[in-house]
This record gives C-alpha cells, sequence and structure tokens, in this order.
C-alpha cells in the first residue's frame, strides 16, 4: 500500500540513520538576473512581507519575479524619465546653455522619477 506521499509521485530516501525521510525538493528556479530595484524588492520582501517571500521561494518563483520586478522598474524609469524630460524643456539646447542646470534638473527628475516606482512597484 502505497502512502498518499507516495501517490502523489513523490519518493522516499533511505538516511543515515536506516529511516527513510520525504524527499523534498524545491523546484528549479529562473536564472537570477535582477539589479538594483529587484535587490531593493527583495529585501522589503524579507522584511515586511515575509510569507509572500517564503511562499514564491518554495514554489521556485522567487527570482522569477524579482526578474520581472527589475525589468519593469528601468522600462518604467526609462518612460518617465522621459517624459519629465520633455514637459520640464529639459533637451541638448539646454544642456548647451547651462551645464549645471541641466545636470540639477536631470538629478530631480530622476530622484522624483525613481521616488514613483518605489512608491508603485519595489515598496507595495
Amino acid at each position: 500500500m502505497k502512502s498518499l506521499f507516495e501517490e502523489m509521485g513523490d519518493t522516499y530516501v533511505l538516511g543515515e540513520d536506516g529511516m527513510y525521510y520525504p524527499e523534498l525538493l524545491l523546484p528549479t528556479e529562473e536564472a537570477a538576473h535582477y539589479g538594483k530595484y529587484g535587490m531593493l524588492r527583495k529585501s522589503y520582501m524579507k522584511e515586511w512581507k515575509s510569507g509572500l517571500y517564503i511562499e514564491l521561494m518554495q514554489e521556485g518563483k522567487l527570482n522569477k519575479h524579482l526578474n520581472e520586478i527589475d525589468s519593469v522598474a528601468h522600462e518604467q524609469m526609462g518612460r518617465l524619465m522621459r517624459q519629465m524630460m520633455e514637459k520640464q524643456g529639459v533637451d541638448e539646447a539646454f544642456k548647451a546653455r547651462d551645464q549645471l542646470g541641466w545636470v540639477g534638473t536631470v538629478n530631480n527628475i530622476r530622484n522624483a522619477a525613481e521616488e514613483i516606482i518605489f512608491s508603485t512597484l519595489i515598496y507595495e
């Protein structure tokens, strides 16, 4: 007679002590290639969303989730930067006219765009 564990297709492994133990394996995961935003999301999930973090890790979906977050964050960051620069008239003419002003404005735009990314993707 098979156990419920064996009926579900799982197996037992003989331990060093002569006892049989269920062979518990985590599913294989997608390779991790996330960057800054994926790492920030991972840290946030570990501290504030530990249930979700553990669930994704046990299902083998953690790296996929972090890769997607990182990819979407980079796409949105580029789009937001372009839109904000266009609205504020930050172009090559402005850069040629006032380099320090251009750098300050672009830094402010980058910080504003990153705050949007943090609140909508990373820390949700």
